[in-house]
């Protein structure tokens, strides 16, 4: 037969179960200070790509020719800005926004060598492009399903 002295010393024999650890006063700081310098680099980042932008627009205006070199630049430097925006406003993927930038970039590597690149580094970066691009689809894609 089982009597409350016996409930109760069985109940005390479990041991506690123990909350999350949490983290040290260390780990804290350790945290903010590294949010603090992701944060300042980034403020850093946008102010160079808005000079860069600037300078590309007064050497634009100054040539008074606008080819699709600098066009393509321009959307370089556009999806820095908006990758930017995206890390502080938390709307839509950080993740693509990079890739966007590599197909950019390669899209105004593969103008800027023009004629004087061989075929099969055409080939190579084209490849590139479509490899990024199908990355790209299935993050968005995933994105919306997540």
């Amino acid at each position: 037969m089982i009597d409350s002295e016996s409930i109760e010393t069985a109940q005390t024999d479990i041991p506690p179960v123990n909350p999350e650890p949490q983290p040290s006063r260390r780990t804290i700081l350790a945290g903010r200070g590294f949010s603090l310098a992701e944060h300042g680099l980034l403020v850093v980042i946008a102010g160079m790509t808005l000079v860069a932008a600037g300078t590309e627009i007064v050497r634009v205006v100054q040539v008074q020719e606008v080819n699709l070199a600098d066009i393509l630049l321009m959307f370089l430097y556009t999806e820095v800005v908006g990758m930017i925006g995206v890390f502080y406003t938390g709307k839509g993927s950080a993740f693509v926004y990079p890739i966007f930038i590599a197909i950019t970039a390669l899209s105004r590597l593969i103008v800027l060598q023009g004629k004087n690149m061989a075929p099969e580094n055409i080939v190579f970066e084209a490849s590139a492009i479509l490899l990024l691009a199908l990355a790209a689809a299935i993050i968005v894609r995933l994105g919306k399903h997540a």
